[in-house]
């Protein structure tokens, strides 16, 4: 069933080109099982697998994964501890398979908190897929939408400051190529699993004209095919940017 709707969602040629997803849920899903909440985040890197799996056989140019926020650092000390563990051990495994199946790999967001061993896994990941031309695999870890904003307002502060360019030249298109995604295509879906309605805090610039789904299902349980029939409702959606239907419609036809 899901390679023939895979084929169909290609053939409809109206695929988000940039895919972000909230990866939410993961505690909660083992609390109910009377687990440990780290067993959660574990059992969360399956679906991970998976998503990267589809989006790469879709042909989906870039994948954005909200893996560690910046206002996660307030949650016990414990769980953070075993959530640094967690991605080092993630990176150490899955970075020659990335490889392999042609995925770049990129990690978005202020990595100088996250300790020197990290910082060089992180470092040594990217190099080595840096030249692949498949699928772009955005990690967003230490991150924040505000964080980038500010990030990127302050590397054009800077120019002013140095008299490199006017505080005229600080325009949207100027902070978009200073973010953290300005290598991507435009942002065109988000989703949120879990249940929460909100998008906290991420790629907050980025989302502006996102088409945005909030899925009940917690992320350990976001199966292929759920993943499937959200990107085909994004393909019946009309994306009107703030014109008129008549005006899409008169821009399709030219």
């Amino acid at each position: 069933m899901s390679d023939q709707f895979k084929t169909q969602l290609m053939a409809s040629n109206n695929l988000p080109r940039h895919i972000a997803i909230i990866m939410d849920g993961n505690g909660r899903w083992a609390q109910r099982q009377g687990k440990r909440r780290v067993m959660g985040h574990k059992a969360g890197v399956d679906r991970v697998r998976e998503a990267v799996k589809v989006s790469r056989e879709l042909n989906i140019e870039s994948l954005t994964l909200f893996a560690f926020s910046s206002e996660n650092w307030q949650r016990p000390a414990d769980e953070v501890s075993l959530l640094m563990e967690l991605f080092f051990t993630v990176l150490s495994r899955e970075v020659s398979k990335l490889h392999r199946n042609n995925v770049k790999l990129k990690i978005i967001g202020d990595i100088s908190r996250f300790s020197e061993k990290l910082q060089q896994k992180i470092a040594k990941a990217e190099d080595k897929t840096k030249d692949n031309t498949g699928l772009v695999l955005n990690v967003a870890a230490n991150y924040g939408g505000r964080w980038d904003i500010t990030q990127a307002c302050q590397q054009l502060s800077a120019q002013v400051a140095r008299g490199e360019i006017s505080v005229s030249d600080i325009t949207e298109q100027a902070i978009e190529k200073h973010i953290c995604t300005s290598h991507l295509p435009p942002l065109d879906l988000m989703i949120r699993t879990g249940g929460d309605c909100r998008i906290s805090n991420f790629l907050l610039w980025q989302a502006a004209y996102s088409e945005l789904h909030f899925s009940d299902t917690l992320w350990p349980d976001f199966g292929e095919q759920e993943f499937l029939d959200i990107m085909a409702s994004f393909a019946n959606v009309e994306r009107r940017f703030g014109c008129t239907s008549e005006q899409v419609s008169a821009s399709i036809k030219e």
